[in-house]
C-alpha cells in the first residue's frame, strides 16, 4: 500500500484555490439589471427627453407652451407686461419679452426655507447685449427687497448690442453666516466667452450644493464660473415670504419699486424651458440638458 503525505502548506494552498473559485467575480458584483444596447438607440446621452432629467427633484417648471403658468403648481402670473408666447422656442413655444416681465405674487411651497436648500436652475435665453442695463432673467424675490433669494442676472450692460459673441453671467444668492448669523450675498462671475452666439438660444445653468458651498455657472454645457467655491460658512437661505419674477426685479414693475436703483431694465428677449430643481445637477446631466435642448427634446 502506498501512503501519500500532504504538507500543511499544500493543504492551505488547496483551500485557498477552492476559496478563490467560490468567490470568482461574475462581472456584475452589484447585481445590476442587464441593459440592452437597443434601449439606448435614438437617445441623447441616454435620455429621450429633458423631462427624464431628475423628474422627482424638479420643483418648478415653466415650459411656456400655450401657458405662462408654472406647471408643477399650475400657478398663473399675477401681473405681466409686454409679454407674449411665440412659436420660436427651444421646445414648442417660448416667452418673448419686449421690455417686459412676468410677476408671481405667490409663496411657492417648494421654495420654503426648510425645503429649498440645494438647487439648480436651467433656462434657455435668447437676448442681446444693450450697453446700458443689466438683465434679470429670473429672481426668487423677497418683498420690498432689491436683492432676492436668487438673482439670475446677466451683465448685458457690459457690451454694446453690436457685440453678439460675449455674454457675462453674474448671479447672486442670499446667504447667512453660520457663525454670526449675519445675512449677506454671494456671487459668481463667468469668464468672458467669445464663442457664444447671441443670435441663437443660449443654455444657462446655475447649481448650488449646500454641503460643499460650491456655486457653479454653466453656459452651453461648459462650466464657466470664476468663483464657484463659496465655502460652508455663508450658506444659502431661502427667506420667506418669497415671490417669483421672470425678466425683471421689483424696480421694473410699476407700483412695486423698492429703491431708486435703475441698474436693471425689464428684459428684451426670449425665455424658454425654465426648470428649477431642489438638488445640484451632476455635470453629465447638465450637458445632457444642453444636448437635449439643441435637439428640441
Amino acid at each position: 500500500m502506498v501512503t501519500i503525505h500532504f504538507s500543511k502548506r499544500f493543504l492551505v494552498l488547496l483551500g485557498g484555490m477552492a476559496l478563490l473559485a467560490s468567490c470568482k467575480k461574475d462581472g456584475n458584483p452589484n447585481n445590476l439589471p442587464e441593459v440592452s444596447p437597443e434601449a439606448y438607440e435614438g437617445t441623447i446621452d441616454g435620455f429621450r427627453s429633458s423631462d427624464e432629467i431628475f423628474p422627482e427633484d424638479l420643483v418648478a417648471y415653466w415650459s411656456f407652451d400655450n401657458t405662462k403658468n408654472e406647471l408643477k403648481s399650475n400657478t398663473a402670473p399675477t401681473q405681466g407686461a409686454n409679454d407674449q408666447l411665440v412659436a420660436d422656442g427651444v421646445k414648442g413655444q417660448s416667452l418673448q419679452l419686449n421690455s417686459g416681465y412676468l410677476y408671481y405674487a405667490t409663496q411657492f411651497p417648494q421654495f420654503r426655507t426648510a425645503d429649498f436648500q440645494s438647487w439648480s436652475i436651467s433656462v434657455w435665453v435668447k437676448l442681446k447685449n444693450n450697453g446700458s442695463k443689466r438683465t434679470m432673467v429670473f429672481q426668487l424675490a423677497r418683498p420690498d427687497m432689491f436683492n432676492g433669494n436668487i438673482n439670475l442676472a446677466l451683465n448685458t450692460q457690459s457690451y454694446p448690442a453690436t457685440n453678439d459673441s460675449v455674454l457675462r453671467i453674474q448671479p447672486t444668492f442670499a446667504a447667512v453666516n453660520a457663525n454670526t448669523n449675519a445675512s449677506n450675498m454671494q456671487d459668481n462671475l463667468n469668464n468672458v466667452l467669445d464663442k457664444i452666439n447671441l443670435n441663437d438660444w443660449v443654455h444657462i445653468v446655475l447649481t448650488y450644493d449646500r454641503s460643499s458651498g460650491v456655486f457653479n455657472n454653466w453656459a452651453n454645457g461648459v462650466k464657466v464660473g470664476n468663483f464657484p467655491n463659496r465655502g460652508t460658512t455663508n450658506l444659502f437661505r431661502s427667506w420667506e415670504p418669497s415671490e417669483v419674477i421672470i425678466g425683471s426685479n421689483y424696480n421694473g414693475i410699476p407700483g412695486k419699486e423698492v429703491s431708486t436703483n435703475r441698474d436693471f431694465a425689464p428684459m428684451t428677449g426670449q425665455v424658454d424651458e425654465l426648470r428649477i430643481y431642489d438638488r445640484p445637477l451632476p455635470d453629465a446631466f447638465i450637458r445632457a440638458l444642453y444636448n437635449l435642448g439643441r435637439a428640441k427634446q
